[in-house]
């Protein structure tokens, strides 16, 4: 079986990388005839695109500038954040990987038997994220009396710009993609045109309190697909530093192992590959990865200088409040 593990020890880059696991993953699908590694083989094959025919990014950046650029005549009294970034190598990797397992999972636990490889082929169709833009709002404290104040006047803000998204980039080359998850509540502050594009995280939190609000959209310039994703500087925080990180990661862990447990070994190759690779990249040491413009003292301070673990960034963009100074009334 080959596997992202095997390429992360000689020095090469990221593209190399890339190239040489889609290659031997080709390859290996042809000799075994696991048509699901040569969806694999494809995949990467995408993020090798974005990397190296990257003139799209220029001109995609340059529109979703445009609405920082509302934002910032709109909302003046605001701080906030616009960052674009192509998704890690390992990120991709662990992500395509779970698709798999989960979606084998589901079907063997309801069914008893092994969906058909164009059935796990369709449900990664859905990795829409490898570009990404993120957008954190925060109120300046000087601006508010108290902090449930504040809460609730950035949670207005957040809905009122998720409310002219779909419209705003659509004039600008962008399709909203209506949303495959049905959302069991909705938040009133979101416009019913504007209700089925977005995933709400916020109105339903995920089991260990993650928080945003999340749209897909296509760009038919680049004909690639982005997210954009919607928070306070909070939810942001939760998500990044806080309880959301690690208790996310504690409780796909217990997941994926309770799935490990319930699908007999050796009974569907493809989800037996795509579990173990995943389990290798989650205990994988950081520090002895030798990759270049990569660098690691443990799994926390780590120097990516190349898109390997954090993501290639292509668009930071902050807007700080024109009176931040200023002293409430």
């Amino acid at each position: 079986m080959v596997t992202l593990n095997d390429y992360l020890y000689n020095g090469d880059t990221v593209l190399k990388i890339i190239q040489m696991y889609s290659r031997d993953l080709k390859e290996s699908s042809i000799k075994t005839g696991n048509t699901v590694d040569m969806f694999h083989s494809n995949f990467l094959l995408r993020m090798e695109e974005l990397l190296v025919h990257n003139d799209f990014l220029t001109s995609q950046s340059q529109r979703i500038r445009e609405l920082y650029k509302y934002m910032t005549r709109q909302y003046p009294q605001l701080a906030f954040t616009f960052k674009g970034r192509i998704k890690s190598l390992i990120r991709a990797e662990e992500k395509f990987n779970a698709y798999i397992v989960e979606t084998i999972y589901n079907y063997y636990k309801k069914n008893g038997s092994f969906p058909e490889p164009t059935l796990v082929k369709s449900k990664i169709e859905h990795f829409r994220d490898l570009i990404a833009y993120r957008i954190v709002i925060s109120m300046p404290k000087c601006h508010v009396n108290n902090s449930d104040e504040r809460k609730e006047i950035e949670l207005q803000y957040l809905y009122e710009i998720a409310n002219i998204i779909p419209d705003f980039l659509e004039q600008r080359g962008f399709s909203p993609e209506i949303s495959a998850i049905d959302n069991a509540v909705s938040s009133n502050m979101l416009k019913e045109s504007a209700r089925p594009y977005f995933r709400d995280y916020i109105s339903n939190p995920s089991s260990y309190g993650y928080e945003s609000l999340h749209i897909t959209l296509y760009d038919n310039e680049s004909r690639s697909y982005v997210e954009v994703q919607l928070r306070t500087k909070d939810m942001d925080d939760y998500a990044e530093i806080g309880p959301a990180n690690h208790l996310g990661y504690e409780k796909r862990q217990l997941k994926e192992r309770t799935r490990r447990n319930k699908i007999p070994k050796g009974e569907s190759i493809y989800f037996d590959e795509a579990f173990e690779r995943g389990m290798l990249l989650q205990q994988l040491e950081l520090s002895k990865v030798d990759v270049n413009m990569f660098g690691a003292i443990d799994n926390s301070l780590i120097n990516d200088g190349c898109g390997l673990y954090r993501g290639r960034l292509i668009l930071p963009f902050e807007h700080l409040s024109r009176f931040q100074n200023d002293k409430i009334d």
